[in-house]
Formats: structure tokens, C-alpha cells, sequence
């Protein structure tokens, strides 16, 4: 991970000297110079509440953030040097004002570094087809600016998840490529940044107002976060209790309306209290979310699975029988008994943890209840059951 991250960061500085002295500032790209990194500071400085509760949020995935629009916009109208500058600029005052220097201080340079490597090389593809990219027009402008702006996106991209990727092996390699509404913000941002780089070229005193939509975008940014983080559980990213209850409210009033079924499924660890015990409760968290990766791959697509509390998981499987229940809950107790799971003790040291089993209880909507209270009570039930019986098994609820 050391060896990757100096060797991005020396391949941004190497960048950084061989394009000094090639492509010198001239007098009239100093104000847009000027004008961009006033944009950045300006729009940082006002977003700086909603960009530092973003940044916790994507922890361990991609952070997609919309300074883009200032940096791709710098790409099409100044030299790599004062690119630099800006990106430096950009990044500095982030560090310093946005995350009060709590950061760690090398993941914010490298995150420059990938920045000023994806903007060399959208440069370098800007320069196949014109020293002054701005002014090819017709289809084959068009071409210059999806081809720079793709290739400014992969390599940034490509980078960072490289980084999360080393740094997060306990996760699966599909956590660190983030969710795809993110880079359909940088993708946004391009967009922005070339509307913003022609708006300078051609009618500057415009510009200010494209500040003020970049700030309501990234104002809305927030509204899909504050959604799901209100809705998950933030051990194992399943849904929690109340979204889970409100969910299957409407999957039971929807299978009434239709004549069809719904299933749900109460999940238990057993003897879970001994991992705890044994091992410390941050071995007993990277537990549950291995559970919890193991119970949504063995269901389909559409069900929903949700965290009740503890070890306690339910899953809502519409339209099945009680034969096919009893067989999801089977494959899910299987699932379970056959995962090993790599924890750190409380000596630090590497532990695995095999051998979990779990009790499952079953029930099926309109057989069992045609409400979902007395549904849940009686998968509830047959849980216990399952428990009292010897536990590492599947009960199901009497049927009506």
C-alpha cells in the first residue's frame, strides 16, 4: 500500500516538473485562473457542513464531490502549472477549513495526486485534437470533451478504488467501487466544468451563476444519504427494524389486493454471546456482517433483508409458498454453517470463526396470520421453537 500510494504521488509531482517549463502561464489565462479557484474556495467554504458529513458517510467507497466542476474546467482552460495550483488550492483548503485538519493529511495528498494524474491525461487526449480545445467546434468538439472527460474520470477512479481496495481487504472488492449515483455526480461535474470553461471563454461575468447551481446540486446531494442512512443498519448496511416493518406492511396489503403470499423468516445466532466473549465484540461486528453478506446472497434480488436488534435478522420473501420458505430458510441456514470468517482478537492477533449455526423461524401470509403483527409473532414462535428443539434448525408455524 506505501510503495502505491508514493508512486502515485511521485508520478503526480514528475508530471507536475516535466510540464513546468513546457507550457508557461500566459497573461490572459491568469484570471480565469483566478476566477476558478475563487469558484472552488467559495463553493467549499459554503458547502463545508454538507461536504464533511458526505466524507463520513463514504467511508471505505469512492468520496464523489463536485470541485470537479472547477478542476475539469481548468483542464480545458489552463496549463497544466496553474492546474496544479488549483488542484493544490482546491485540496489545501478542504483539508484546512472542510475537514479542520482531522483528516489524515496523506490520504488528501494522494487524493490530489490521483486528481492531478486524471487531468494530465484528459489533457494529453485534449491534445490530439487542438492545442486550444475550446476551439474545436461541431461533432468533433463534442468527441474532444466526452473523450477528455471519461478519461479524467477512469483514471481518478480507477486510482482511489485501487487505494480502498489495499486498505480494506476484510471487504469485499465490489464495496470499494462505491454506488453508481456517486460517479453520476462526477460525471455531472464534467458536464458542469465544460459548461463553465466555454461560459469563461466566451461571457466571463456569467460565470458567478453557475456557482449558484453548483451549490443547490450539492445541496441535494445529501437528501439519497440522509435516505438510506435513516433506513440502515450501520453494522451490517441491511435495513433496520422500522424501514423492515414498513416494507412488509406494504408487501402484505399488495399480496392482499393480488391473492398472493408473502413469507417471512426470524434468524437467530446461536450461542452468539460466546464470540463476543471469546474473541471481543469488534470480531463479533465483522461476524454479523458476514452473516448478513451471507444471508442477502442467498436470497433473490427483490427480497428484503433487515437487522431486528443483537443476532436477530428477518427476511421478507414475497410471493413464495411454505414449502419454498422452508427451503430458503434451509439454504440460509446452510450459508451460515459454512462461512469463515477472519477476525482480530483482543490480543490483535488474526482468528477465524467457523462452525455458526443459526434457528430459524418461519411463517407464511394469509396461511399462518393475514396480519403482519400475528405473522411476525408466530415466525417469532416457531424461533423459539427451533431453539427449544436443539437450535441449528428450521421450524415452521402452524398453519390455520
Amino acid at each position: 500500500m506505501l510503495a502505491y500510494v508514493v508512486t502515485v504521488d511521485f508520478s503526480a509531482s514528475l508530471v507536475t516538473l516535466a510540464t513546468a517549463w513546457r507550457t508557461p502561464a500566459e497573461a490572459f489565462v491568469w484570471p480565469l485562473f483566478v476566477l476558478l479557484a475563487g469558484g472552488a474556495v467559495l463553493h467549499l467554504e459554503a458547502a463545508q457542513g454538507i461536504e464533511r458529513i458526505r466524507e463520513i458517510s463514504r467511508e471505505g467507497s469512492p468520496h464523489a464531490h463536485m470541485q470537479s466542476v472547477w478542476l475539469f474546467a481548468g483542464v480545458l482552460v489552463l496549463p497544466m502549472p496553474l492546474l496544479v495550483a488549483l488542484i493544490t488550492i482546491s485540496y489545501l483548503h478542504a483539508w484546512l477549513r472542510v475537514y479542520k485538519r482531522r483528516a489524515v493529511l496523506f490520504r488528501k495528498v494522494f487524493s490530489a495526486a490521483t486528481v492531478v494524474l486524471a487531468c494530465a491525461a484528459a489533457q494529453l487526449v485534449l491534445g490530439f485534437f487542438s492545442n486550444r480545445p475550446l476551439d474545436v467546434d461541431g461533432p468533433i468538439g463534442l468527441i474532444a470533451l466526452a473523450s477528455a472527460g471519461l478519461v479524467y474520470w477512469l483514471v481518478n477512479y480507477a486510482l482511489v478504488v485501487g487505494a480502498i481496495i489495499m486498505t480494506n481487504r476484510d471487504q469485499p472488492a465490489r464495496a470499494a467501487l462505491g454506488n453508481a449515483s456517486d460517479q453520476l455526480i462526477i460525471l455531472a461535474s464534467i458536464g458542469l466544468g465544460s459548461v463553465l470553461a466555454i461560459m469563461m471563454s466566451n461571457r466571463p461575468w456569467l460565470a458567478p451563476m453557475l456557482l449558484l447551481t453548483v451549490l443547490a446540486l450539492h445541496m441535494g446531494l445529501l437528501l439519497p444519504q440522509f435516505r438510506v442512512a435513516a433506513r440502515t443498519d450501520s453494522k451490517t448496511g441491511l435495513v433496520d427494524a422500522t424501514f423492515w416493518h414498513d416494507v412488509a406492511g406494504r408487501e402484505i396489503e399488495r399480496a392482499r389486493r393480488l391473492l398472493s403470499t408473502v413469507g417471512v423468516l426470524i434468524l437467530d445466532l446461536d450461542h452468539f454471546k460466546q464470540i463476543n466473549d471469546t474473541y471481543g465484540h469488534l470480531a463479533g461486528d465483522r461476524v454479523l456482517r458476514a452473516v448478513a453478506d451471507a444471508l442477502k446472497h442467498s436470497v433473490r434480488s427483490y427480497d428484503l433483508v433487515g437487522r431486528f436488534g443483537g443476532e436477530e435478522f428477518a427476511v421478507l420473501l414475497p410471493g413464495v409458498s411454505t414449502d419454498e420458505v422452508r427451503a430458503t430458510a434451509e439454504r440460509i441456514r446452510f450459508e451460515i454453517a459454512s462461512l469463515h470468517i477472519v477476525v482480530v482478537d483482543r490480543l490483535g492477533e488474526d482468528q477465524v470463526v467457523s462452525g455458526l449455526t443459526a434457528s430459524v423461524g418461519a411463517a407464511v401470509f394469509p396461511d399462518t396470520a393475514t396480519e403482519l403483527s400475528p405473522l411476525l409473532l408466530a415466525a417469532d414462535d416457531a424461533l423459539y421453537s427451533a431453539k427449544n428443539n436443539g437450535r441449528d434448525r428450521v421450524a415452521t408455524a402452524r398453519v390455520f
